[in-house]
């Protein structure tokens, strides 16, 4: 077991929790709905996230380590890209802060995604040695 993937997975499913919770009840009278709906598509995917995080810190032990860890490394990468650009996003929106250019960085992170999911798998397929 990877004690750091699993960690950042608890860590990264709290604040999905957490940043839920928020967009429920403490964004309803801040935020459009289009907006808060753009809030949580952020939150849904850290929460997948956190769910690989916690899968490849498991993983860690019984099969290649390099792989296995290289997918951690793009699925922390990926929510730091795809759920915090959204967060932001919204705030950018609401509050015409003019950072719309982080929409840009989101497909980014969608693309760590993808690659931290393959990563894995070579990972599995791999020969642990």
């Amino acid at each position: 077991m990877n004690k750091t993937s699993l960690q950042l997975a608890c860590v990264f499913a709290a604040l999905a929790v957490g940043f839920g919770a928020f967009a429920a009840h403490g964004l309803k009278n801040i935020l459009s709905n289009d907006t808060i709906v753009i809030f949580e598509t952020g939150v849904k995917y850290q929460f997948y996230h956190a769910f690989a995080l916690l899968g490849a810190g498991i993983l860690y032990k019984d099969f290649n380590k390099k792989w296995i860890q290289l997918a951690s490394n793009l699925f922390l990468v990926g929510i730091l890209f795809f759920s915090s650009s959204l967060y932001l996003l919204c705030f950018s929106k609401q509050f015409n802060w003019g950072i719309n250019w982080l929409g840009a960085i989101t497909p980014i992170g969608g693309v760590f995604f993808i690659l931290g999911w393959m990563f894995m798998f070579f990972g599995i397929f791999k020969n642990k040695h």
